[in-house]
């Protein structure tokens, strides 16, 4: 029997759950979350006898290890930063990994070596940044890399021309994480080497395919700038580049700036409030509006080096409307491709694709069976090859 527990069922990882409810080897499946009411909905809404849901606080090491004692996986989809709890209760028991991000800023810092020993010498497989970025972003860099005689360059931009009527600020994944990720110093690789620079700090534009067209783009700190050049070693350059808005990039950076994003309590008339927490409790969760946007969502991967003596770019890139992925999953396109590319991890593992024990990124997979399954979800790839001037 496969018994799998999704911690953490928001708008992303309930994508994932119903993928996995649906597959025949899943044969228990707990969703699991702090708030039940949207797991509810979708147990409900499956109808299958193999689902259960549990109340539980993902923080709580002793409620995670009764939950994932008996368990063969968990897939941890809370805000990043809350995972290592999970993965630290996972090796202890013995559970199979995988999460939609890594939980840690970086693959530099010391406590990603020790994690990464931690699961490996207690002999289980931790997938970590299995959903769209990272995730199907890295899988398509190295699914372009192969058609390549070397790889030199790659970067991913993510794309989206989401609306909702009504709603003026607002985001379509965690608002924990979009503003994390909008607070700290971006990652870039350059030459070689990992640079930082500071946040919000290098707006471009960049021509998306049709519907999405050219749009503005900021570097920020994500998983592939640090994932890419170990899984293609010729790398010289890599960057993750996302769309915000002009409104709420320039909200992100007055609030950075007066300190509103802080995670650390201070003290408010004799109450003790996390700045961040005031901001993101003032923005509907994802799952509050998913029928209301409209608009696309994608990103492109061009990876850039040498193809028969002549400088090459191969561009990959997928894109989904908000419509179809409410009509599909009952979720915003942005949880459609995340939750997805988790469940295409998932049922990798679970076939017994993965063999390695402590970290696997997503460079590691087999690319051709990923994108073979991610074809079988209903994700469109296509893909480019251009050849461009040595001097572009």
């Amino acid at each position: 029997m496969t018994k799998v527990v999704q911690l953490g069922c928001g708008i992303c990882g309930l994508v994932c759950a119903e993928h996995l409810a649906k597959n025949t080897k899943v044969d228990e499946l707990t969703l699991a979350d702090i708030r039940t009411e949207a797991a509810e909905a979708l147990s409900k809404r499956l109808g299958t006898d193999n689902v259960s849901i549990k109340k539980v606080n993902g923080t709580e090491a002793s409620a995670l290890k009764g939950l994932l004692k008996n368990a063969d996986l968990v897939i941890a989809s809370m805000p990043w930063r809350l995972n290592r709890v999970v993965m630290e209760t996972a090796a202890k028991v013995g559970c199979d990994y995988l999460d939609f991000g890594m939980p840690f800023d970086s693959t530099i810092e010391p406590d990603y070596e020790r994690y990464e020993k931690m699961c490996k010498e207690a002999g289980i497989r931790a997938l970590i940044g299995m959903g769209m970025e990272p995730g199907t972003s890295d899988v398509f860099a190295m699914h372009a890399s192969k058609k390549l005689d070397r790889a030199d360059e790659a970067h991913v931009y993510d794309g989206d021309s989401s609306s909702v009527e009504g709603l003026e600020f607002f985001t379509t994944w965690s608002p924990v994480d979009m503003f994390d990720e909008t607070s700290v110093p971006a990652a870039v690789f350059r030459d070689g080497k990992i640079e930082f620079i500071p946040p919000l700090s290098s707006k471009e534009y960049f021509e998306f395919p049709e519907p999405l067209g050219r749009l503005p783009v900021y570097k920020t700190n994500h998983d592939e700038t640090y994932f890419l050049p170990r899984g293609i070693k010729t790398l010289k350059h890599a960057s993750f580049n996302i769309f915000i808005d002009d409104n709420f990039a320039q909200a992100a950076t007055i609030f950075r700036k007066f300190g509103l994003l802080g995670t650390e309590p201070i003290d408010v008339k004799g109450t003790k409030v996390v700045p961040r927490d005031v901001i993101v409790s003032l923005m509907p969760p994802p799952t509050k509006f998913a029928d209301k946007i409209r608009g696309t969502a994608g990103f492109v991967v061009e990876v850039i080096g040498i193809k028969d003596g002549k400088r090459t770019k191969v561009r990959v890139w997928t894109m989904t409307t908000y419509e179809e992925a409410y009509r599909l999953y009952r979720t915003n396109a942005t949880g459609y491709m995340v939750g997805t590319g988790g469940a295409v991890s998932a049922e990798m593992l679970i076939d017994g694709e993965v063999k390695e024990k402590g970290f696997v990124i997503p460079e590691y997979l087999d690319t051709e069976s990923y994108l073979k399954r991610l074809k079988q979800k209903g994700i469109v790839v296509h893909e480019q090859m251009i050849d461009i001037d040595r001097n572009d």
